[in-house]
């Protein structure tokens, strides 16, 4: 097998007595899209500026490339974009001007990267920063990030302000890393979003890497909230024995659940009877927790790990 582009061994980093991460241990392979989910403070940027040298560690180490993350730091920059979770711009600048500066210092070449992808994201280079919204200074920034042709993109909630059509040119952009062979380490507290884009996840959680899946082990332990509509009372035990159904409720023609994992069998179920609507509820991250490790304590290692 080949060597993991990032690997973290027990990497661990308090500030102070406050928690950064616990003992994380990790690798993203090459040629991966790999996702890193957990709420806001769950430690994912403390994690992405560990890895990058911007703060040391308390304890463990990582590596990037198969260098060390601190001692090799300035030759692991070279060979990796990245976006910031806080981006911070040169507010006199134009975006083009951004762009050269930025290239400038790469050694790049003007190849017109940067100009194909603005117009792919639909970002005006022209204007002054200090007068773009939040969501095209996302934009400059995953610009910067990608223009180079990275081997490793390390993308810090890289959607957050982007409108949805600017969001699904995004994901094209990293199928197409993908399918070049290249890397993306993605941090995210978007269920869907890292769905959508990545092969594997991690989820982390007040500090602690709960878990690695696929996505196609993520999508058969979904959690969905489901309320059907039907056109006349049902039986209050129309969905009793139906795999994955839990917090059953029925009320005349009206039904809500939760289901954990495939929906199939209970919409096979419940379509012996005529229904009026369907309304399907995008759980959150604490329900998706609760899904995967059902009432452990927080900060317990849960056992499936």
């Amino acid at each position: 097998m080949a060597e993991p582009i990032i690997r973290a061994d027990k990497l661990t980093k308090y500030y102070g007595r406050a928690r950064g991460v616990i003992e994380l241990d990790l690798e993203v392979q090459p040629g991966e899209v790999f996702g890193f989910l957990g709420p806001n403070g769950a430690g994912k940027t403390t994690t992405i500026r560990t890895l990058l040298d911007f703060i040391r560690p308390t304890a463990g180490r990582a590596t990037i490339f198969g260098l060390d993350a601190h001692r090799d730091s300035l030759a692991i920059r070279r060979r990796i974009g990245y976006l910031p979770g806080e981006l911070t711009l040169y507010e006199s600048l134009s975006g083009r001007e951004l762009l050269s500066y930025f290239a400038h210092l790469r050694g790049m070449l003007r190849d017109g990267r940067g100009e194909v992808l603005a117009e792919r994201l639909d970002c005006d280079l022209g204007r002054e920063i200090r007068t773009l919204s939040h969501g095209n200074r996302q934009k400059l920034g995953l610009i910067q990030a990608l223009m180079a042709d990275p081997e490793l993109a390390i993308l810090d909630e890289p959607t957050l302000g982007l409108d949805p059509l600017v969001q699904l040119e995004f994901f094209k952009i990293v199928d197409e890393i993908r399918a070049a062979g290249r890397t993306v380490f993605v941090s995210s507290h978007n269920l869907p979003e890292v769905e959508r884009i990545c092969d594997r996840v991690g989820i982390i959680r007040e500090g602690r890497l709960l878990a690695v899946e696929t996505v196609a082990g993520l999508k058969e332990r979904a959690l969905r909230r489901l309320e059907l509509r039907f056109a006349e009372p049902v039986p209050v035990d129309l969905l009793a024995g139906v795999p994955g159904v839990r917090d059953l409720v029925v009320d005349g023609a009206n039904l809500t659940c939760v289901v954990v994992g495939p929906v199939d069998p209970v919409l096979r179920t419940a379509l012996r009877h005529e229904i009026e609507d369907v309304i399907s509820h995008e759980p959150g991250l604490e329900e998706v927790f609760m899904a995967f490790y059902g009432g452990q304590a927080v900060g317990e290692a849960p056992d499936a790990a």
